[in-house]
């Protein structure tokens, strides 16, 4: 029997509750939906003060660590940050700069962000799409990006945007599935060695 995949969202925003946090929830739940997973979401606001300061991966507390694996042991990363100054936030990027750089080689990401106006919808090809090319990861192609109207007590209420979102996961089905089924013969593999 096959286990359900591990799906790890990480959300770049500062605050609770964030819009980050929310648009990486409905993604984890639309991929939830359509392939058995664990789910799990890291909300990096709440790690900053423990990330504060480290300069190695070393010197980050236990509950960091923990999150850090989590993410480098997914099987699907779904990502999503605020838009700051027309790029990630700098927690976001610290907090990766501690990952493994042969970690994420071949994982399937879903890109997403979330900023006050369209003006920043391109910073997922031109800032996040760079970032976990450097890892090696298979970006899925779809992105998704949402403005401050789209969203009404932290929660998606514009139609398209969760259509968008739903094609976005529609689109990574083969991907996942593929992910999914070749897990075993990688572990079967390891075992026989």
């Amino acid at each position: 029997m096959t286990r359900p995949l591990r799906l790890v969202a990480v959300s770049g925003g500062l605050q609770r509750p964030s819009k980050a946090a929310a648009l990486a929830g409905h993604l984890l739940d639309l991929i939830a939906e359509a392939v058995p997973c664990e789910r799990r979401l890291v909300e990096l606001g709440q790690l900053a003060p423990q990330l504060a300061g480290a300069s190695w991966r070393s010197q980050l507390p236990h509950t960091v660590e923990r999150e850090l694996a989590a993410v480098e042991q997914a099987d699907i990363l779904v990502v999503a940050t605020p838009v700051f100054r027309g790029s990630y936030t700098g927690l976001f990027k610290h907090f990766f700069d501690f990952i493994d750089q042969d970690a994420l080689i071949d994982k399937p990401v879903l890109l997403a962000a979330t900023g006050g106006s369209e003006r920043h919808a391109l910073m997922i090809d031109h800032q996040l799409r760079p970032l976990f090319s450097f890892f090696q990861a298979r970006t899925l192609p779809l992105g998704v990006y949402a403005t401050d109207k789209d969203f009404a007590d932290y929660r998606l209420q514009n139609e398209a945007l969760i259509q968008r979102a739903a094609l976005a996961v529609q689109r990574a089905l083969p991907l996942l599935e593929l992910t999914r089924h070749a897990r075993p013969a990688a572990a079967n593999e390891a075992v026989a060695a």
